[in-house]
């Protein structure tokens, strides 16, 4: 079962840190949907936990004055999915967590958990690549800003000390205002399963249908999260056509190297990248505003 050594609940920020300075081996604990199942398979042994759990400062969601979306990490998917600004604004990253799991793993999952897991089929981490977003992360020797592209380092290793806690995921105006996106998850079952591969596309148009911006990110598609630069760089300037989805879906497979693993080969997931591309892209063009001809 669970082999529980130590059990700290941490009142702030600041005495989690503290906590975690003073014991080497602990891990920070929040909605623990990741962390137990681990500790369950016997991956974790005598664990040391430091329980975030509802901490009032890292937890909700804000509209700033200077119109930047603060996103506490200790949120639950549940409230990220049903907040009225998430829904205004950022409705891509809303149909990005209700594929996670089902209602009891979204009631206590959290969206700092998801990202500091590391893990590569995390389904905000393509979308939260695609918005370009920001993690605030404070340590023992003060905050800092890290771009979510960075944090990744590789399989389950993010750039994150021991002492450090993520407190927020940052979103600017000019990463969402404008933009519409769409995210497609592709598993093995249709609910409650880790994702094949995930596709998140963000884009903004013209009114004369042009792709003035473009963001395309995947899941299970390399060692970590990944952006398809090559490809994005190609859209700008574009019309919209089925030609260019075509050629969407060309440089993508280009640009992501996955491996075979028991839930899918290598040669079935670039097949999904070239696919879910195409569908994610039309299907953001469309929330744009674009019309199809």
């Amino acid at each position: 079962m669970y082999n529980i050594t130590k059990y700290y609940e941490a009142h702030s920020v600041r005495e989690a840190i503290e906590l975690l300075q003073a014991n080497p081996k602990a891990r920070l604990i929040a909605g623990g949907s990741d962390l137990l199942i681990k500790m369950h398979q016997g991956k974790i042994e005598a664990a040391e936990l430091i329980s975030i759990h509802n901490l009032p400062e890292i937890s909700g969601i804000s509209l700033e004055p200077d119109g930047t979306i603060i996103i506490g990490a200790g949120t639950t998917f549940s409230q990220i999915a049903n907040h009225p600004v998430i829904k205004e604004h950022l409705p891509v990253l809303a149909e990005a967590v209700e594929t996670i799991g089902g209602p009891q793993v979204r009631n206590v999952g959290t969206i700092g958990g998801n990202i500091c897991n590391g893990s590569t089929s995390s389904d905000t981490a393509p979308t939260l690549f695609a918005l370009n977003a920001g993690l605030r992360i404070q340590g023992a020797s003060g905050t800092r800003v890290i771009e979510i592209t960075d944090f990744y380092q590789g399989p389950g290793r993010v750039d994150l000390q021991h002492d450090e806690v993520l407190t927020a995921v940052l979103l600017s105006t000019d990463n969402y205002r404008g933009f519409a996106g769409h995210y497609i998850k592709y598993s093995m079952r249709k609910a409650m399963d880790i994702a094949t591969l995930g596709c998140a596309v963000v884009c903004k148009i013209t009114v004369q249908a042009v792709i003035e911006d473009f963001r395309l990110a995947f899941g299970v598609a390399a060692p970590t999260p990944v952006r398809c630069r090559k490809t994005e760089t190609m859209v700008k300037g574009r019309t919209f056509s089925e030609e260019l989805l075509l050629e969407v879906g060309k440089s993508a497979v280009a640009e992501v190297n996955p491996r075979t693993s028991w839930r899918a080969s290598r040669e079935f997931r670039l097949h999904l990248v070239e696919e879910l591309s195409k569908r994610a892209f039309k299907q953001a063009f469309i929330k744009a505003g674009g019309k199809l001809q």
